[in-house]
């Protein structure tokens, strides 16, 4: 899963458990001395996930990625 981080601007992200749509990526999260990507942050509100939530955003560690496609990713939460 090689992706750079711009790459996911404007993918729909999915939790695959549910069916539910999260909405967009917002942004990223990297380890900078590794250069690894340890997160996708989106959208979110706060009565959904709230291990994951952060303020109004939605945390998703890399671990719970699944499936990058072209304009879908895939999240197991």
């Amino acid at each position: 899963m090689k992706q750079k981080g711009l790459d996911f601007k404007h993918k729909e992200v999915i939790n695959i458990s549910d069916g539910r749509r999260l909405g967009f990526v917002q942004d990223v999260t990297a380890n900078l001395e590794t250069g690894t990507i340890t997160s996708i942050i989106v959208p979110g509100n706060n009565r959904l996930f709230n291990i994951f939530s952060s303020g109004n955003e939605i945390v998703i560690p890399w671990e719970k990625v699944k499936c990058i496609g072209d304009d879908l990713i895939l999240v197991e939460i």
